[in-house]
């Protein structure tokens, strides 16, 4: 792949509202996209919702497996009763690429409320399990879906990017530009805990406040 050439990425978990949003907003940016899940089948259908509201077939449908063979980049945004799982089903797949972890360790019903795995954070567990030759990066946790499907809509939040490979970091910082966000480095991935954490806090403020887009904003970067 040349440098010029934008990565083909697999968006895993792809039919969701954050990872269809996502996928939308980088196919309208000109990458490759290719929509991931479980059931083949759903994957086809939300491409081709996607696709609609695009104007153009740009986006792809496919197993997760199948996604992420074919994907240079892949982007993880699936619940996390559905995270081990999905790991472990795409781990050969990954290997050598760069995975971008956008799960929360929620549990429900106390979705507002900050819970720590036993790895600690979402993204630490996907680096032990797939392995030091697979290149985990946490981003877009904090990132509401409510808007990212509206194209003309400026996405008011900044993404934490952590993770322990500065080449892997600056490829999720090159997606947030493009979905429209700034993407911030913050650290190695063991600061994911801080990025994870703050999502059922802004579940909470959401509720609390009646609003559906709470984000994050680092100041004093300008």
């Amino acid at each position: 792949m040349s440098s010029e050439q934008l990565p083909t990425i697999a968006v895993l978990g792809g039919t969701g509202k954050e990872g269809s949003g996502l996928s939308l907003r980088w196919a309208h940016k000109g990458y490759a996209v290719i929509i991931g899940s479980r059931t083949p089948d759903k994957a086809l259908r939300v491409a081709g919702e996607l696709n609609e509201l695009l104007g153009e077939n740009l986006i792809k449908g496919m197993a997760n497996g199948d996604a992420a063979c074919e994907a240079d980049l892949v982007v993880l945004t699936v619940p996390y009763s559905a995270h081990r799982a999905t790991l472990e089903s795409v781990r050969e797949a990954v290997q050598g690429k760069v995975l971008i972890d956008v799960t929360v360790p929620l549990k429900p019903p106390q979705v507002s409320t900050v819970n720590l795995p036993e790895g600690r954070t979402a993204a630490e567990e996907a680096q032990t399990l797939l392995g030091e030759n697979v290149k985990v990066v946490s981003a877009f946790q904090n990132v509401s879906a409510s808007h990212l499907k509206d194209l003309d809509h400026r996405v008011d939040c900044d993404v934490l990017v952590c993770g322990d490979d500065e080449e892997a970091k600056l490829a999720a910082i090159r997606l947030a530009e493009a979905a429209g966000m700034r993407g911030i480095d913050a650290g190695p991935l063991a600061n994911a805990v801080v990025a994870e954490s703050l999502t059922p806090l802004l579940v909470g403020i959401n509720k609390r406040y009646k609003v559906a887009g709470a984000g994050i904003r680092i100041t004093g970067l300008d």
